[in-house]
């Protein structure tokens, strides 16, 4: 019986994605001819934009756009230069290799950019153009090559970090030889997906006179890694963050140091603060203040709430202008003329633009309402920010009187005349009382009066939110027929400090509560129908996805991304052990906490939701055991469930031919149980 259902599903799986875009073009059909819905086909289409910088007489604005190559399904990035006025718009690098982090030259003659332009061998080095364009030329020439690099004020100058590439492998008749992975080290795993093994170098800040090509470490000390250099204004020091513990590899205490810019010099630690100082970093005009980030300790690590920090260059008490806001402030700029600190805010499900004087006082939001900013640059009166909404994709924008001028148009240009679902902010109140946010993405059509089948769907992190950007789940999910419910669980950012370690060694508790009170709120509305409730989410909320389905049967069907139900499995076989051991404490001092976070697999025979588990099969972040072993006990359990593993990708699935495959089975598994004609 099982083996005759799970056949029934993979061929309902491969009939609904067909299905798909037939579905999409009638609902397109059925509003005006020079519109369509939203389709899974378009995954991919979407462009990132970072890294801007305007140049130093604020007249042009460079950045990174990210954007998916449809032929070879690799991400590349590539420069571009838009002026600030808007009048013009212009790509400035090409081919399969990509470039990234612009820079203007101080002096303004210059473009310069990370890039490994000849093939997949080739290292990355600074390249530069002249301002107006023409052929790129190498600047650097560095061995390992440069992960990022700073200019020095009078342009003569570079601070490179570099980090030494580990020796390839020997080579037997021509093919390459494995050798043995040998480990010493505390924290052995990367959530990038890669083992630290011996071999293993520090990146450090190193200085590089153009004119000569000589290179030289800015510091002596080998074993520490070094990060986000900035140099003074004056050019006779430089900033960077490090972590110089004895026990470095043991504890998150980066802090913020600043050294003579000359080779050999010994730093001064500017912060003492027991967690994460870190960038970027921003010297005022003066070169009397440093601007930085004041991150979480250890034991929150997690959580990890962050604020705008000052702190004298000379030495002395870091302060904190704000810490009354109680929202976390990032990417610190300084004004111009030296007066304020313009940074990012990220509110409830929003991220604003901020401004407070130096000398302390209100907080300013220069950019507000439901949009996302995510970064920003500012010169000579030319603002610039990339901002998004619950219906638009990024771009990049100038803020001007106030008002915010659109300057590119990379993603809205194919959204023009796109139909996509109508997404509303709710807020309710959880079982214990605390107030809870939200958002609510209605089906596409929706109708007043009529109950719709619903996705609960919960977001990562935990240490994140569901925001007023657009969300391709969720709209892919209206287009299909469903409303979707995202809950801003607490655990998320948005909310201030204490709302962020409200669920600190405690998962599955409040963080479910809040959860639950969402669904039941749109129940309460009259859109959920009750009795066609489905439930997913990746990562923490893969992870919390399994407490729901252990806890709770009302839902007719679950998908756990990159999640696990098991704790006790991850320790050691994931890249969170400096976590585990501060926020949780290892097993054998804690193991009733451990045996508590283990609830889904303990009582996996609670669970009666027929769930999909879905995993990157080289995830070490969340590794594929966390879904081997939900999946497994539904099996033994003979629950209806599935496993889709995606070969090659890590915690993210990034292959778009994997996306749209992912999207597809999603669609699949809750049409067979949520939609009235199931069978």
């Amino acid at each position: 019986m099982i083996g005759a259902m799970q056949k029934s599903m993979r061929w309902e799986i491969l009939k609904r994605a067909c299905g798909i875009a037939l579905a999409s073009c009638c609902l397109a059909a059925s509003a005006s001819a020079a519109s369509r819905a939203l389709s899974v086909d378009d995954l991919g289409r979407e462009q990132e934009i970072y890294g801007l910088a305007v140049s130093p007489d604020g007249k042009w604005i460079v950045y990174t756009l990210e954007a998916i190559d449809q032929k070879t399904q690799k991400t590349v990035n590539q420069v571009w230069k838009a002026s600030c006025d808007g009048r013009q718009r212009t790509q400035l690098t090409q081919g399969p290799f990509g470039a990234g982090s612009a820079r203007w030259s101080p002096d303004g003659r210059y473009l310069s950019f990370l890039s490994a332009r000849f093939d997949d061998e080739a290292v990355t080095q600074v390249w530069v153009l002249e301002r107006d364009g023409g052929e790129a030329q190498q600047l650097t020439h560095v061995a390992d090559g440069v992960s990022a690099y700073e200019w020095s004020p009078d342009s003569q100058r570079l601070a490179l970090v570099i980090t030494p590439k580990k020796p390839k492998p020997h080579k037997v008749d021509g093919k390459e030889e494995p050798e043995p992975i040998v480990i010493d080290r505390y924290q052995f795993k990367s959530d990038r997906g890669r083992y630290h093994d011996a071999q293993d170098r520090p990146g450090r800040v190193h200085l590089y006179e153009i004119a000569s090509g000589q290179l030289a470490a800015l510091t002596t000390t080998e074993q520490f890694a070094e990060s986000n250099p900035a140099w003074s204004p004056d050019g006779k020091s430089i900033a960077f963050v490090s972590n110089r513990e004895p026990n470095w590899d043991r504890t998150n205490n980066t802090d913020v140091w600043v050294a003579s810019a000359r080779p050999g010099s010994q730093p001064r630690r500017l912060t003492n603060y027991p967690g994460e100082d870190m960038g970027p970093l921003a010297w005022s005009p003066d070169g009397r203040m440093i601007a930085y980030v004041q991150g979480p300790e250890v034991q929150h690590m997690l959580y990890h709430f962050k604020e705008v920090a000052l702190v004298p260059a000379q030495g002395g008490e870091p302060v904190l202008p704000t810490r009354a806001l109680d929202r976390e402030t990032t990417q610190p700029r300084f004004s111009d003329d030296g007066r304020f600190i313009d940074f990012v805010i990220t509110d409830s499900r929003a991220q604003h633009l901020g401004r407070v004087a130096v000398k302390g006082g209100a907080v300013q939001r220069l950019v507000a309402g439901e949009r996302v900013i995510g970064s920003f640059a500012s010169t000579r009166g030319c603002t610039a920010v990339v901002a998004a909404t619950s219906t638009t994709l990024p771009d990049v924008y100038r803020l001007h009187q106030g008002e915010l001028q659109a300057l590119t148009d990379h993603n809205a240009a194919w959204l023009a005349g796109m139909q996509l679902a109508q997404v509303e902010p709710i807020e309710f109140r959880s079982q214990d009382g605390v107030q809870i946010q939200g958002l609510l993405t209605k089906p596409l059509g929706y109708r007043a009066g009529i109950r719709y089948p619903t996705i609960l769907w919960i977001h990562g992190g935990p240490y994140a939110q569901n925001r007023y950007s657009m969300d391709f789940n969720s709209q892919l999910f209206a287009m299909h027929g469903y409303a979707v419910v995202q809950v801003n669980y607490r655990g998320s950012s948005g909310r201030g400090a204490q709302f962020a370690k409200e669920i600190s060694g405690d998962w599955g508790n409040k963080d479910l509560d809040d959860v639950m009170a969402g669904i039941e709120h749109v129940i309460g509305l009259g859109v959920a129908d009750p009795d066609k409730l489905g439930v997913g989410g990746w990562s923490q909320g893969g992870i919390l996805t399994n407490f729901v389905i252990a806890k709770h049967t009302k839902f007719k069907a679950a998908i756990s991304g990159a999640g696990m139900g098991n704790a006790l499995a991850m320790y050691g076989s994931d890249a969170f052990v400096l976590q585990y051991d501060h926020e949780l404490q290892p097993p054998w001092v804690q193991p009733e906490r451990w045996m508590k976070l283990s609830y889904p697999l303990l009582n996996a025979h609670r669970i009666k939701t027929p769930t999909m588990y879905v995993a990157g099969k080289d995830d070490f972040t969340v590794p594929v055991i966390g879904a081997e072993q939900m999946y497994q006990a539904l099996q033994s359990l003979q629950v209806p469930s599935q496993l889709v593993i995606y070969p090659g990708e890590r915690h993210s699935i990034s292959r778009r031919s994997f996306r749209v495959d992912l999207m597809q089975r999603y669609l699949a598994w809750f049409d067979s149980y949520l939609k009235a004609d199931a069978t």
